[in-house]
C-alpha cells in the first residue's frame, strides 16, 4: 500500500470511530431497543430534540443504523457485526501495512527516561523481566505477581536467579497454597503500601515506580534506567533497604547455586559463596576504585566479608601473581575494585 493509500485508509478508519457524544448516546439507545423514533431517542438520551435528526443521519451515513423515512421517522439498529465489518477489515489491513513501515526505536540509546502512562510502565516491567539473563530483583504487588507470573516462571526456567519482594504483605498469596518456587528463588513480603515497585535485570536495566503510578494517580511517574550508570541505585536500594526490611519470608533460597554463575549483586554473590565449600574462582569485570579505569580481576577466592546489615560485602581474590585484590559492589570505596559483573566457578577462573 502506498503512502497516499495509507493516508486515505487512516482517514477512513478515523472517521469511522470519530463519533460525537450525541452520536454515541443515540447509537447505544437504538442498539438497546432495536428501533426507536426520533422523539423516543430524545426522550431516552441527552440529545436535544433539534439535534436528533442530524445525529441519526450521521449514524446512517456511517452504516451503523438504518433510517426508515416514515411518519414518524424510525431508526433501526444494524447488527454491529455487519456494521463494523468493513471498518474491521480496513483496520486489519491497515495495521498489517503500518507494521511494514514500523522501525523499532533503538532503546539502547536511552539512558534515563520518565514514563507516566500505566500501560507503558507495565510494558517496561515486562520487558525488564523478559530481558534478564542471569539475575533479577523485583518488588511487586500481588496483582503484578499474578500479571507477570508466566514471564517470571519462564525466567526461572531459563536459569535466572530471582529475588522477589511482595508488597503489601497483608495481600500476599499464602505460601501454603501458592507455589512461589516456580517464579522465584527467594521471596519475602514487606509491609506498607508505600513500598516502591521495581525490577532490575542483571544489575543494569531497571525500572522504579511508586505504587500510585500503576494505580489511579495520573500524576506519578516511573523512572527507567536503560544501560545507565545510575541503574545501580535501584539494585542497591533493593538490597540494602527493601530486602533487609522485608521481614516475612515466603520462600527461602534452599537451592545450592549451580556453577559457573554470574552475579550483578555482590551481596547475592557473597551470600552464595558462604554456602559453598572447596576452592572457588572468580572473574570480575569492573573498574579500579582509585583510577576509575576498567579492570578485570581473575583468581582464587580466599575470603569473603558480609555484614548483617548487608551494607558491606567484599570478596578477596588472589591473582596468579600472588596479589590479593579486594572486590566490592557498585560505587565501592573501601575495596580495590568496583565490580559490575562477577562470575564464580570451580577448577579455575572462568
Amino acid at each position: 500500500m502506498s503512502e497516499s493509500d495509507l493516508r486515505t485508509v487512516l482517514e477512513h478508519v478515523g472517521e469511522g470511530f470519530d463519533l460525537g457524544e450525541y452520536e454515541i448516546d443515540a447509537y447505544l439507545a437504538v442498539l438497546e431497543h432495536g428501533e426507536l423514533t426520533a422523539s423516543e431517542i430524545a426522550d431516552r438520551t441527552d440529545v436535544p430534540q433539534p439535534r436528533v435528526y442530524d445525529t441519526v443521519r450521521s449514524l446512517g451515513d456511517r452504516g451503523l443504523v438504518e433510517i426508515r423515512e416514515s411518519r414518524p421517522m424510525t431508526v433501526v439498529a444494524v447488527d454491529p457485526e455487519e456494521a463494523f465489518a468493513g471498518l474491521r477489515s480496513s483496520l486489519t489491513d491497515l495495521v498489517d501495512d503500518l507494521e511494514g513501515l514500523y522501525t523499532a526505536p533503538e532503546r539502547e540509546t536511552e539512558a534515563v527516561s520518565l514514563v507516566k502512562s500505566r500501560t507503558t510502565i507495565l510494558r517496561y516491567f515486562e520487558e525488564v523481566i523478559t530481558r534478564a539473563e542471569y539475575e533479577l530483583a523485583l518488588s511487586l504487588t500481588p496483582s503484578l505477581v499474578a500479571r507477570f507470573e508466566e514471564e517470571l516462571a519462564a525466567a526461572r526456567e531459563r536459569g535466572v536467579d530471582i529475588e522477589l519482594i511482595v508488597t503489601p504483605a497483608a495481600d500476599a498469596p499464602d505460601r501454603r497454597t501458592y507455589d512461589y518456587g516456580h517464579i522465584a528463588n527467594a521471596v519475602r513480603a514487606r509491609r506498607g503500601v508505600t513500598t516502591p515497585l521495581l525490577a532490575v535485570a542483571d544489575g543494569d536495566y531497571s525500572i522504579y515506580a511508586t505504587q500510585g503510578a500503576i494505580g489511579p494517580n495520573p500524576d506519578q511517574y516511573a523512572v527507567i534506567f536503560n544501560r545507565s550508570a545510575l541503574g545501580f541505585l535501584v539494585l542497591g536500594f533493593f538490597g540494602t533497604v527493601l530486602w533487609t526490611t522485608a521481614e516475612t519470608e515466603l520462600l527461602a533460597d534452599g537451592d545450592a547455586p549451580t556453577l559457573p554463575r554470574r552475579y550483578a549483586s555482590i551481596r547475592r554473590c557473597v551470600k552464595d559463596l558462604e554456602t559453598l565449600e572447596g576452592d572457588l574462582y572468580a572473574t570480575v569485570e569492573g573498574r579500579d576504585v582509585e583510577s576509575g579505569n576498567t579492570r578485570t580481576v581473575r583468581g582464587r577466592i580466599v575470603r569473603t566479608e558480609h555484614e548483617e546489615t548487608e551494607e558491606v560485602a567484599t570478596v578477596h581474590v588472589e591473582t596468579d601473581d600472588g596479589d590479593v585484590v579486594t572486590v566490592g559492589g557498585r560505587v565501592a570505596a573501601y575495596e580495590d575494585v568496583e565490580a559490575y559483573e562477577i562470575t564464580i566457578a570451580r577448577d579455575g577462573a572462568p
